[in-house]
């Protein structure tokens, strides 16, 4: 029997990138698959690829995920992955003293509000399942300061806050409904592509990028993938509130030598 077998998993930013490789995971291992996306075209072509189901939402909309939730009134395990960095349409200041309120509030509605809208219509769709598994892709960034991307690192770390109170509050109330988050630093999909370039440079781009990282290289969305389906399934039964990094020994500390 395959980990996942019986199981109703949505996946929101599931279009590209750690979305995307998390559906296909599931998708391998049984689940039952609805992949949603505010990028309804690229979304669509996506799911016909997998032959998994899917619906468009906007994860930043109270509208959108009640109307998720009358199609789906119950599943088994949410990954709340969808998210942005604010650079999406160019480079602008998200820096502590020159972001602008709009540009804090756009990063926010969508990685912060998503997840809490999430949350909380999976706490509602799985309370009355065996079993329930949420999952929330926070970041490395969530767990140290990062001064050029103040939104994105704020949002990240109340991410990983949060999650521990879902999984306080549905241990408190009874629900067997578990809930950890996820915590990658540089993987490579393709919000890093305007920084890697396609010519001669890329090479030495990407290695520039992970520089400090002690394993030298970026993560895949596929090692992304794993640790998720290992959540979702009833090897992390015991789970909850737990976060789990993925960053090549990033957060360890330094790998250098002394005197090197």
């Amino acid at each position: 029997m395959k980990r996942l077998e019986n199981r109703i998993c949505v996946v929101t930013g599931a279009a590209r990138g750690i979305g995307a490789a998390i559906c296909e995971a599931f998708l391998a291992e049984g689940a039952q698959v609805i992949a949603t996306d505010c990028n309804e075209t690229a979304l669509h072509d996506f799911a016909q690829k997998q032959g998994c189901s899917a619906m468009r939402l906007d994860v930043g909309c109270e509208d959108d995920w009640n109307a998720f939730a009358t199609q789906y009134p119950e599943i088994d395990v949410l990954v709340n992955n969808a998210g942005i960095t604010g650079f999406e349409q160019g480079m602008v200041a998200h820096d502590p003293e020159h972001a602008s309120l709009a540009d804090w509030h756009a990063v926010h509605r969508v990685n912060l509000d998503g997840t809490f809208l999430g949350c909380r219509y999976a706490i509602g769709a799985m309370r009355n399942r065996p079993s329930g598994s949420i999952i929330n892709i926070s970041s490395r960034s969530g767990m140290v300061g990062i001064p050029a991307a103040a939104a994105y690192a704020a949002s990240k770390a109340a991410i990983r806050n949060h999650s521990k109170t879902v999984a306080l509050y549905c241990a408190q109330q009874g629900y067997n409904i578990r809930c950890n988050s996820i915590h990658p630093a540089a993987i490579l999909t393709p919000m890093w592509e305007p920084m890697l370039g396609s010519g001669p440079e890329r090479a030495a781009n990407m290695a520039a990028l992970v520089a400090d990282t002690p394993a030298k290289r970026f993560g895949s969305p596929a090692e992304v993938a794993a640790l998720a389906v290992m959540l979702a399934s009833d090897e992390a039964a015991y789970m909850t509130g737990t976060e789990l990094t993925i960053d090549g020994g990033l957060l360890a500390g330094s790998a250098a030598v002394p005197g090197s």
